[in-house]
């Protein structure tokens, strides 16, 4: 059954309230994964221009919030992305059936930062590529980490930075991110876009994805942007 916003928020809330501030003092101070640069990746544009990627990695939201902190990111819209657009809607979404998985189409100047810069944030800060089909409270298939690539460009990169990755055992555990080419991508309802940034005092925002943006400050003051 979908979950709905208000139970989203409940459920996070009931584990706030057990744990406590605990939890919140452990999120701020961890500083998420440091990671090499990727060996392959596309030279920044000689001219400004716009590319788009469009990434998964749980609930949305937390996604958003982190791209739209980055240096040459123009836009980050959450949506749908791996199934049809008769389905992508998020009560629908939600029921794990559809194919479709939470995701974000980032849109960035090439000239100012690379396609594999942007996955190097997405692993590093922004969710927890090992987990597989959840993270954090959410579970379900629509929570996958996934790279939806555009090209065969976009691919290659995606391909190797995680064989690359993989092979410096950057992760105590294996990665389980998807590489799959992009069919469709579909934006979500506009309650759920710029959330986080609407409702920093939500419950689930506090705790799952304020400290992500924490994070990219701490590890990437180079390309963060305050807004």
């Amino acid at each position: 059954m979908a979950r709905s916003i208000l139970q989203r928020v409940l459920v996070v809330l009931g584990l706030a309230l057990v744990v406590g501030v605990t939890l919140r003092l452990a999120s701020a101070s961890d500083r998420g994964v440091a990671l090499p640069d990727p060996q392959v990746d596309a030279p920044l544009a000689k001219a400004p221009g716009e590319a788009t990627a469009v990434i998964a990695g749980g609930c949305f939201w937390g996604i958003q919030a982190v791209f739209q902190h980055v240096k040459g990111v123009s836009g980050a819209v959450s949506g749908y992305a791996g199934g049809e657009s008769s389905t992508a809607h998020y009560e629908v979404v939600g029921t794990g059936m559809t194919g479709h998985a939470e995701s974000v189409k980032i849109t960035y100047d090439p000239s100012q930062i690379s396609y594999g810069q942007l996955l190097k944030v997405f692993f590093s800060v922004a969710h927890d590529p090992t987990q597989l089909n959840r993270q954090g409270p959410d579970q379900g298939t629509q929570y996958r980490s996934a790279i939806f690539y555009g090209g065969e460009e976009q691919k290659r990169i995606a391909d190797a930075y995680v064989s690359q990755l993989q092979q410096g055992k950057a992760f105590p555990r294996s990665i389980v991110t998807q590489i799959v080419p992009l069919k469709g991508f579909y934006q979500a309802e506009g309650y759920h876009q710029n959330y986080a940034t609407l409702h920093p005092n939500d419950p689930y925002i506090m705790i799952n994805d304020a400290p992500k943006v924490a994070h990219l400050k701490q590890q990437f003051p180079q390309i963060y942007v305050g807004r």
